[in-house]
């Protein structure tokens, strides 16, 4: 097994005090997975394919379970699953540039020179953790050479940043040193946790001091919940199940730590920026994509978990309906899709359409801002509760954002 890198966050901004909505919000164990295709998946290739063009390439569309819907031939496992899956063909976000327009759909926000917005999967962990929980709130598991986004944790602050394994199943560093037991080692953080909350006392930058202890308190439990991402635990019917890809594994290794509780798990799957050979890129990727989801879901599904688990598709955007003289297709964010399953979504919803060549869009025009209102209604979060950022109260969800009822149950 490849190295793996871990980071919890410390310090962090102080926040009000949970209401009762909030609460009983958590304790419905409601969870979040993204599926992060990093570099821009073509929506030609999967979601919204226009087989009649030329310059819909060389892929037949083929229909799916929700009738007069279908989907590029690539996807013939999902396909069948359309019954449980909603898609969003109307996307318009304007930005084409990889790392403003990642900012953007992550956030639902465009950026502003003075403050710095926590991105969607790090709201939902701190709406959706239980207080009490010693597991982490977010783990983001992609691959150093593509993939590598780290969710920004903005104004909310270190303490609530995911954890990180990069090219990695398994957290490093969390195992005893030799010679220690965990008796001793309890007693240490125990001793730790009150010296430092002694100093805290009556300082500025308290708060700083109880995100350390936070971040001390879920290392602690990480290092006596290591076993959930072990998938090797796993019965080996299952692990082949899912596929001995790096993507296949890593989203088994996610179904492990969502059972277990952990509220927020994103998946990044790179590759997908396909200037050169788009074709012969999708006919490897799509495939893999097709058979790892459709497995997830129903894998969740199977185990009662995708009732309450939000399964969420993004990229930064699409790409162009024009092929390039390298028979690829470039970045694209006036007509593109994403798709989403299980909690608050209504399976077999198809939201908005692109216009005959797939250039503009022509009915449901949505923004990444509605996006995120969309998945925030979905888990049962309130889109006007506010953040004090530090600067002023800030909404969850932007202002103008509306939820795509359509797609919501």
């Amino acid at each position: 097994m490849l190295a793996g890198s871990t980071a919890l966050g410390v310090g962090g901004l102080s926040i009000a005090n949970e209401l009762p909505a909030a609460e009983a919000l958590k304790k419905q164990q409601k969870r979040a997975l993204f599926i992060w295709l990093a570099g821009g998946a073509s929506q030609f290739e999967t979601w919204d394919p226009k087989s009649s063009l030329e310059t819909g390439g060389p892929f037949r569309s083929i229909p799916t379970a929700v009738t007069g819907y279908h989907v590029c031939e690539l996807m013939p496992k999902l396909a069948k699953l359309m019954d449980k899956i909603a898609v969003v063909r109307s996307l318009n976000t304007e930005i084409t540039a990889h790392a403003p327009a990642a900012d953007l759909i992550s956030t639902g926000r465009p950026k502003e020179p003075a403050l710095n917005y926590p991105e969607i999967g790090v709201i939902l962990a701190k709406e959706l953790a239980a207080r009490e929980s010693k597991l982490p709130d977010y783990v983001s598991f992609f691959l150093s050479t593509e993939g590598r986004r780290r969710p920004a944790t903005g104004f909310l602050g270190g303490s609530h940043a995911p954890m990180l394994l990069e090219n990695s199943m398994r957290p490093g560093d969390i195992d005893l040193p030799a010679g220690l037991s965990d008796l001793k080692h309890k007693e240490r953080e125990h001793l730790r946790e009150l010296l430092s909350s002694e100093f805290a006392r009556g300082r500025v930058g308290g708060e700083l001091v109880k995100g350390y202890n936070s971040a001390y308190a879920k290392v602690r439990g990480l290092m006596q919940s290591d076993h959930l991402f072990d998938i090797e635990q796993e019965p080996a019917a299952v692990r082949e199940r899912y596929g001995r890809t790096v993507f296949g594994q890593q989203c088994l290794a996610a179904r492990r730590l969502l059972e277990a509780g952990v509220p927020v798990v994103k998946v990044a799957r790179g590759f997908w920026d396909s200037h050169h050979d788009n074709f012969e890129s999708h006919r490897e990727l799509v495939p893999d994509f097709d058979h790892v989801l459709s497995t997830l879901l129903l894998d969740l599904d199977q185990r009662g978990l995708l009732e309450s688990t939000l399964v969420i598709v993004l990229s930064e955007f699409g790409r162009t309906p024009k092929i390039n003289k390298d028979v690829g297709r470039d970045h694209y964010a006036a007509a593109w899709s994403c798709a989403f399953a299980g909690c608050g979504i209504k399976g077999g919803a198809i939201h908005g359409k692109t216009d005959a060549d797939g250039k503009t869009v022509a009915d449901g025009e949505a923004n990444a801002a509605d996006i995120a209102a969309t998945i925030y209604q979905a888990a049962g979060i309130d889109l006007h509760k506010e953040y004090h950022s530090g600067l002023r109260p800030v909404p969850i969800a932007k202002e103008d954002a509306q939820p795509i009822d359509e797609i919501l149950v």
